[in-house]
């Protein structure tokens, strides 16, 4: 039987689905998974509590705890510290994978003794917007613990591979069968179905690392293109967005609804700044789009430059006049498909499923040998 999977994350399971769910439902077929995100602060004092939702579809479980407000920094990781140990007491979890997104949960869970410790590094988080002061040494405690490192991209793995000496990079994949849905006519989506065309979209979180000023002069100088922009807005004032008639902020969806807007577009863009939160991504969306038949235009992020523009699948545009001219070249196209032929030849080596396959051929071989140790030990007591 596969040990369960104790998941720490900073992402709420339920705001985008991303590389933690892919990964996770498809690692709960073999075990028990929790997910435990972030505390909320909205207990009575001295009443710290866990709400846990079951999904018995996935084998997969979410646990929120729930803490006082206006605990000292030390309080706030004791009352963790024993909300966790009562979970993993009262649901009799003994032999368990550790798997960390988030290296602050090390503050609280660093006395546990997981058969294996894995810390999936999807991004450079000590570089968003509001990262905990603390995150650096928390990581690198995280480091020291971790028998695996796995990184969301390639320029992510390459700043951090003398940190771990099982450190792999794990780009980005892809769920094409979801994705591909996009190539054929969908039906319209209502909030989108009256946008007129030529429509140019993104979907992701808006935050920190969306490229404001390259929206509002696109905006400005093509006011009859329209820009349709899809996800949630955290971390920055809503009011900071640039707004146009032609700008359209759709709000979040949900994931099963995004082929349905993705087929609606003209083109698909990634219009991300360049700042220190934006150094290390490796957009999950880029093999989307692709999967979804629309040619993209993305800023010159490292991991979409390499491998996606060398390759000839994106086109990179990271001022106004460039952006126009390589979305003008797009339009004005009539035929896409040697194009679209050599990026289903690229989408034909990635998916979710072949990354969670080579993940388990890393995890199994270093699980079996802890498990073997173990009663080695246990004999010669």
């Amino acid at each position: 039987m596969y040990p369960d999977i104790i998941c720490f994350s900073h992402l709420r399971w339920n705001f985008v689905y991303q590389r933690p769910q892919h990964l996770l439902s498809r690692f709960a077929r073999l075990g028990r998974v929790y997910y435990i995100e972030e505390a909320v602060f909205d207990a009575a004092p001295g009443a710290g509590y866990y709400h846990i939702t079951n999904d018995p579809v996935l084998n997969l479980s979410v646990i929120e705890p729930h803490i006082e407000p206006g605990l000292s920094g030390r309080e706030m990781v004791a009352v963790q510290r024993q909300l966790l140990d009562n979970f993993k007491n009262e649901q009799h979890i003994d032999a368990f994978i550790a798997w960390y997104y988030s290296p602050m949960a090390m503050t609280f869970s660093s006395h546990l003794h997981p058969q294996v410790t894995l810390y999936d590094c999807m991004d450079e988080l000590s570089a968003f917007l509001n990262a905990p002061p603390a995150i650096k040494e928390q990581e690198n405690l995280l480091m020291q613990r971790a028998d695996l490192v796995f990184t969301g991209g390639k320029s992510l793995y390459e700043a951090k591979k003398h940190l771990h000496p099982h450190i792999y990079p794990f780009p980005s994949s892809i769920d094409h069968a979801h994705f591909s849905k996009a190539r054929e006519p969908l039906a319209e989506p209502a909030d989108q179905s009256s946008i007129p065309h030529p429509r140019i979209g993104f979907y992701g979180v808006i935050d920190e690392r969306l490229h404001i000023s390259l929206l509002r002069r696109l905006a400005q100088h093509r006011p009859n293109w329209h820009f349709i922009l899809i996800g949630p807005t955290v971390k920055i004032d809503p009011a900071t967005l640039p707004r146009a008639d032609n700008l359209h902020y759709l709000g979040g969806k949900q994931y099963l609804e995004l082929p349905a807007y993705l087929s609606g577009w003209d083109i698909a863009m990634l219009p991300f700044a360049h700042n220190e939160a934006t150094r290390f991504i490796s957009p999950t969306k880029t093999p989307e789009y692709l999967a979804g038949g629309k040619p993209v235009i993305s800023t010159s992020i490292r991991d979409v430059v390499d491998p996606y523009e060398q390759l000839g699948l994106v086109e990179i545009a990271d001022t106004t006049d460039e952006f126009i001219a390589r979305a003008e070249a797009l339009l004005s196209q009539t035929d896409n498909s040697a194009w679209l032929a050599k990026a289903d030849e690229f989408l034909a080596h990635t998916s979710w499923d072949k990354t969670w396959l080579e993940m388990r051929s890393l995890m199994e071989p270093l699980l079996s040998n802890k498990i073997n140790n173990r009663k080695k030990e246990e004999a010669n007591v």
